[in-house]
């Protein structure tokens, strides 16, 4: 989840297209060669992951471990800031090792890094093959996961650059979020998706909770920003499923844990709970706090990443109706009606 708003910094600007994947072997050697000189690349694929920047699996010669080459195409900053994450929260946050970063870039190349690729599985894989035990313990672990992140504190709330510091407010002024949404709604492509019966019914009930959310920032965490199952790489660790990986930084902002837990569970179904009550367990077993309306709470705030989704111009009708069936729900208090087995 991110939220986008006017005037947020450039670096967090969501755009969803593709990312060039088809980089020539001769490019792909020359970023290779600034950590590994004397190595040839045997092997060079794209990874589906990954949404504004390109992640390529390689394999060296002489080189027992392949690697990952993630390539900045968005912004230039995003590089130095995730880099600058991971080094943050690697002794007590599963995440990849940086093998050499090119915040700069090479020449006329855009900026890069050659990360440690990591074996596993995504929760989203284990759910798909119905191993229901696994996924239970690995949403137990992505709860303590997601406690351990949440114990990086910033002095204000708002968007994260390199350093990691906060470069600006997620939205300036008093009650961010219901503000946020409000200008949500009145977005052109939204008023097309959304009855203007239920555009009243979420500024009804967003400005209800306005002091609740608002409590929210008075002690802002590090949110990763697009905490779902296909970002979290899980395997077998001393006979018990596990994270072993969080992996894109790129959205990471300075908020609530709530924001995180909302993206995490946004397909979880009361009626037949899959993530829950381990993940939640796993979370305040590690330390992580949780008010007594955290699951009311967590929706509202996905709502507002629901509705800024619904502002996009490029959203396919099945996407776009599935995000519709999800604020109906929120603003309902009910589960959904299905359950994307996507995300």
């Amino acid at each position: 989840m991110v939220l986008m708003v006017p005037g947020a910094p450039p670096e967090a600007r969501w755009r969803r297209t593709a990312p060039r994947l088809d980089w020539p072997l001769a490019v792909v050697e020359r970023m290779v060669r600034t950590a590994f000189p004397r190595h040839r690349v045997l092997e060079c694929r794209p990874l589906s992951n990954g949404l504004r920047n390109a992640n390529l699996y390689l394999t060296l010669d002489s080189v027992t471990a392949p690697l990952i080459l993630r390539i900045y195409q968005h912004d230039p900053s995003l590089c130095q800031k995730e880099v600058d994450l991971m080094h943050l929260v690697r002794h007590t946050v599963p995440v990849p090792e940086v093998i050499h970063a090119s915040p700069r870039g090479l020449e006329q190349l855009p900026p890069f890094a050659l990360l440690q690729f990591v074996e596993g599985v995504s929760p989203l894989d284990l759910k798909r093959r119905g191993d229901l035990e696994a996924f239970s313990q690995t949403a137990f672990s992505t709860g303590g996961t997601l406690a351990a992140i949440g114990r990086f504190g910033f002095s204000k709330a708002g968007w994260l650059g390199p350093g990691p510091a906060v470069t600006a407010p997620l939205l300036e002024g008093a009650d961010p979020m219901p503000r946020f949404v409000d200008l949500c709604l009145a977005a052109p492509n939204l008023e097309q998706r959304v009855p203007a019966e239920w555009r009243e019914r979420i500024h009804r009930l967003i400005w209800q909770w306005a002091s609740r959310l608002s409590s929210l920032d008075a002690d802002p965490r590090l949110v990763h920003g697009d905490f779902s199952r296909r970002n979290l790489v899980a395997r077998q660790v001393a006979g018990q499923w596990a994270v072993v990986a969080v992996l894109d930084w790129e959205f990471a902002i300075a908020s609530s844990p709530l924001a995180d837990i909302a993206n995490f569970l946004r397909y979880e179904r009361a009626s037949y709970p899959l993530a829950e009550p381990h993940f939640s367990a796993g979370f305040k077993q590690a330390g992580g706090v949780l008010p007594e309306d955290w699951r009311r709470l967590a929706r509202l705030v996905g709502l507002a990443a629901i509705c800024e989704s619904l502002t996009h111009e490029d959203l396919p009708g099945d996407i776009s109706s599935e995000l519709v069936e999800l604020v109906q729900a929120t603003v309902e208090d009910r589960d959904p009606f299905s359950a994307r087995r996507t995300l």
